[in-house]
């Protein structure tokens, strides 16, 4: 079984040199992944109040993530409303978090943000 091609392609993220494997036509998708992360980082170093990069890595991933996370909940509220033949239930209509995931999402800010210290939080 042959493994499909890759290549190499040189990328900055927040000034510094990365050299990262892609598959062959998958360099656009690639760099648009780049600029999001290296936007990302740069935002949360331009506030200030985080100087370290691997923190400042680490938000911006934790960041991102949240934000894919809102948006898939989102296409899936929508997907269900789609599929509902009937009025929408109170459940599926709006687009916030059920009181659960946003207990948990707050949760999860709240632990970060005692593991990171004094040098910033999480949102």
């Amino acid at each position: 079984m042959n493994k499909p091609a890759n290549k190499q392609i040189e990328v900055q993220i927040m000034g510094q040199s990365y050299l990262l494997a892609c598959p062959v036509g998958g360099e656009q998708s690639l760099l648009d992944a780049v600029e999001r992360v290296d936007t990302a980082m740069c935002r949360i170093r331009d506030a200030g109040k985080v100087k370290a990069r691997d923190r400042i890595a680490v938000l911006a991933s934790l960041n991102l993530a949240f934000e894919l996370s809102q948006k898939e909940s989102q296409s899936l509220q929508a997907s269900a409303q789609a599929s509902i033949d009937t009025t929408p239930t109170a459940s599926l209509a709006g687009d916030t978090l059920d009181p659960a995931a946003q207990g948990r999402v707050n949760d999860l800010i709240r632990r970060l943000d005692q593991s990171l210290g004094s040098d910033g939080q999480l949102l």
